[in-house]
């Protein structure tokens, strides 16, 4: 089946076209499109991006099933654009995508904390998906204002994290590194009393 990958910005300049047509099996998803693009010029970008994905305007992950003639668009950051990015999800996470994220001429200091899964041999996190991005995003809005960050960013997984992996990364830049950190710090706080994330440890579920 043939899908219509649409690209924007820092994606579509480097391929030098704001489309191509992707031949994929029957079946096929979203993570799988996005496993045939990497193969080509887009590769290292879509490596190192937080790139969101949309299959015909709406939001989608990775597990989203594709269609024949379906329109596929990835949306990258924008450096100097949107100063937040959030995202929950069932897929690795990756540092130096969040670090593109935040990436702010302004910005001397950037602070990173990672939420390792330590002691056991994996961990479940569980969550309401859209509610806890919504309440991630206005706790990474509140911070900025409070610390006058110039850009922050967050993720956090579900599903199964195994041993070393992390499951929550937070990214807090600003002009100083007082300010970086005490952003980062109160980010984090926050997202586990008041994100809707929950995890498994044995037979009991606990806040993440």
């Amino acid at each position: 089946m043939t899908v219509r990958v649409r690209l924007f910005a820092i994606l579509r300049e480097r391929l030098g076209s704001d489309s191509v047509e992707v031949e994929l099996p029957a079946g096929a998803t979203v993570e799988d499109a996005l496993a045939e693009l990497a193969r080509g010029e887009l590769g290292e970008l879509l490596e190192r991006l937080p790139v969101r994905m949309a299959v015909n305007r709406d939001y989608a992950e990775a597990a989203t099933s594709l269609s024949e003639g379906d329109e596929l668009a990835l949306i990258p950051p924008v450096s100097g654009g949107a100063p937040f990015h959030v995202r929950v999800t069932g897929e690795p996470l990756s540092l130096d995508a969040l670090a593109a994220a935040v990436n702010r001429p302004e910005a001397g200091a950037v602070v990173f904390f990672q939420g390792m899964t330590r002691e056991v041999s994996e961990l479940e996190y569980e969550a309401y998906r859209e509610m806890a991005e919504e309440r991630i995003e206005a706790i990474l809005r509140e911070c900025a204002e409070r610390h006058g960050l110039e850009a922050a960013a967050a993720e956090h997984r579900t599903g199964t994290v195994p041993l070393g992996e992390p499951s929550v990364i937070v990214v807090a830049a600003a002009p100083h590194r007082e300010e970086a950190f005490a952003g980062a710090r109160e980010a984090i706080d926050r997202i586990k009393a008041e994100a809707p994330i929950w995890k498994r440890e044995g037979e009991t579920w606990k806040t993440a």
